[in-house]
């Protein structure tokens, strides 16, 4: 792992480890913000006994989890997307600054919106880096394509000789 890859990823996930402490821990300060979340999954599965504390859990294990993997560099790519993919929920149900009456709430909620944006942002970047020890996948393409058209040329050489 390079040194900008072993400073980079625990940044990035710190922030996701240490809210999914927070959830785990207290898991209904947070609860009210994802009853919507909890009442269309629970229209959509019925069987399934999802209340919101409970998806503010999960939710939280998820982050701790991938956040780790993230930032020790076991599966990133695959740890940055799962992570990636909570995060359209969690923003939109977590900071509706849509519905703030007040200035300065709507501004704050606002803020930890786009912050929630630009970190998915970073995340579906991450799903990009390559492993440090293989090439980039256009270099592999690259030297994929090249290595064909010289099989080619080859076998064309030895079909004329």
């Amino acid at each position: 792992m390079t040194l900008l890859r072993a400073v980079a990823r625990p940044m990035l996930a710190s922030m996701f480890i240490s809210g999914g402490v927070m959830a785990l821990r207290k898991p209904q300060a947070l609860a009210a913000k994802a009853q919507p979340v909890a009442d269309v999954l629970r229209r959509i599965a019925p069987q399934a006994d999802l209340s919101a504390a409970n998806l503010i859990r999960l939710n939280g294990v998820v982050h701790v989890a991938a956040g780790a993997a993230l930032a020790t560099g076991h599966l990133p790519r695959t740890s940055a997307l799962v992570l990636a993919a909570t995060m359209p929920a969690t923003t939109v149900s977590g900071h509706p600054f849509w519905n703030e009456t007040d200035p300065v709430a709507r501004r704050n909620q606002f803020t930890h919106f786009v912050k929630n944006v630009s970190l998915t942002g970073g995340l579906l970047l991450s799903t990009l880096d390559p492993d440090p020890h293989k090439p980039w996948l256009g270099t592999r393409a690259k030297n994929t394509a090249v290595a064909a058209k010289d099989t080619i040329v080859d076998q064309i050489d030895d079909l004329r000789g």
